[in-house]
């Protein structure tokens, strides 16, 4: 499996419980990311004494990585903030070269919304797909990974109602009701109840971005399987051969 993604954390919140589960399952899984994630909001400066960002999430990306059992972490540094413009004949070669060198099974990467419309997220939803696609008959199939609607304004409420505040900045004054809430409907969805654990604790190692007092921190375990316990996938179309993945999904009429 190879998972394509803008920057440190998307992994872990797109579909860690997928890359935990296929891990486990014997797959080996390749995540490829395309920036550092210079431009993110540091929660507590303390956390990046040298001031350089990009370093510190790649080094948090790679200690997700090992909780969710990837095998391999490939870090790009394609400029953050800029992935849908900057580079992209590059950055198109790299996720090509990536794909004839690894010859995966599948590939995933975002849906068409971004996750929340971010345009980063987007952009590299469209370099993929183009990746995959120039292959033409001996494409890998590719997944579109979208988070289900309601879902973080959910964890959000559950944190706030224990006394939670959202801060000014970062990722988590985004609105929480942007994500998948134009996603369009997945093919089949992917039980990870029981890897809810391990999708927690790699989102806790990018503490950059997550801080020290986040939702995720203040969730419990019940309502843990119960929000985080899905995770949600298209097939890209044209549909080419088959995968390890649909398997393990149950079908969305």
């Amino acid at each position: 499996m190879l998972a394509v993604f803008a920057h440190p954390d998307d992994e872990s919140l797109a579909c860690g419980g997928t890359l935990a589960r296929l891990s486990d399952a014997g797959v080996r899984v390749v995540l490829l990311c395309a920036s550092r994630g210079r431009k993110g909001h540091a929660s507590d400066p303390a956390l990046v004494p040298d001031g350089d960002l990009g370093s510190v999430r790649a080094d948090e990306l790679r200690r997700a990585a090992r909780v969710l059992g990837v095998a391999e972490v490939v870090i790009f540094d394609h400029p953050d903030g800029d992935l849908r413009w900057a580079d992209e004949p590059v950055l198109l070669e790299e996720i090509m070269s990536a794909i004839r060198a690894y010859q995966p099974d599948a590939v995933i990467t975002f849906g068409e919304d971004g996750l929340y419309w971010h345009l980063d997220h987007i952009g590299i939803h469209e370099r993929t797909e183009d990746a995959v696609r120039s292959f033409g008959d001996a494409a890998p199939p590719l997944y579109y990974v979208t988070i289900p609607k309601g879902v973080m304004r959910a964890v959000v409420d559950n944190a706030t109602a224990k006394g939670w505040a959202p801060p000014a900045s970062g990722f988590w004054s985004l609105v929480p009701d942007a994500f998948g809430l134009l996603a369009r409907q997945p093919s089949f969805v992917v039980d990870v109840r029981e890897w809810v654990p391990r999708k927690l604790a790699a989102l806790l190692c990018h503490r950059t971005q997550m801080g020290a007092d986040n939702p995720f921190a203040q969730i419990d375990a019940p309502d843990a399987e119960r929000l985080l316990g899905v995770e949600q996938f298209r097939r890209a179309q044209p549909e080419t051969g088959g995968s390890f993945l649909e398997p393990l999904g149950e079908p969305v009429s």
